[in-house]
């Protein structure tokens, strides 16, 4: 992936990011090239080596077919729900950590649609709120639109796919 100023781009860990600079910086005697990231609404700047970007998972804000495959998974039908609480939460936790925006959509219209059919427990609302930031934030940034239009298409979206 190439780098340039101004440029917006998605960090795995901390989401949206304008890269401010790229850089060479000595490290072990040897010269090293960066992409020093601002991460937006914080305050936090990251610096990622060039050639561990893709290793580190820095890419693109997603292109409208790929936001298309987002919305397609989020309005459709869920999977057979775990019943046990603690097996349902493990599964939602490891889907949450691969950062794939795919499986965390999954995630978020699932709880979300439990949550309007039986309420979820404290931890599965804490999950489904964290869940949901990542999402909404590249729906606005691929779309060019508000966050809360980005809330309001992503929830008409789960609720809008539901077929009770």
């Amino acid at each position: 992936m190439q780098f340039s100023e101004g440029q917006t781009v998605i960090h795995p860990q901390h989401g949206p990011a304008t890269v401010t600079e790229v850089l060479d910086r000595q490290v072990n005697g040897g010269s090293r090239r960066y992409v020093q990231l601002r991460v937006h609404r914080t305050d936090l700047h990251v610096a990622v080596p060039v050639d561990k970007a893709d290793e580190v998972g820095l890419r693109s804000v997603y292109a409208a077919a790929q936001v298309k495959e987002l919305l397609d998974v989020l309005g459709a039908p869920a999977g057979e729900p775990e019943e046990a609480w603690s097996r349902r939460f493990k599964a939602n936790s490891e889907r949450l950590r691969t950062g794939d925006l795919a499986l965390i959509a999954g995630v978020i219209r699932d709880l979300a649609r439990r949550q309007e059919e039986r309420g979820l427990s404290a931890g599965e609302k804490d999950m489904l709120k964290h869940a949901r930031s990542p999402v909404l934030a590249e729906l606005a940034l691929a779309l060019s639109i508000t966050d809360a239009e980005a809330e309001e298409l992503l929830d008409s979206t789960i609720l809008g796919g539901h077929a009770s």
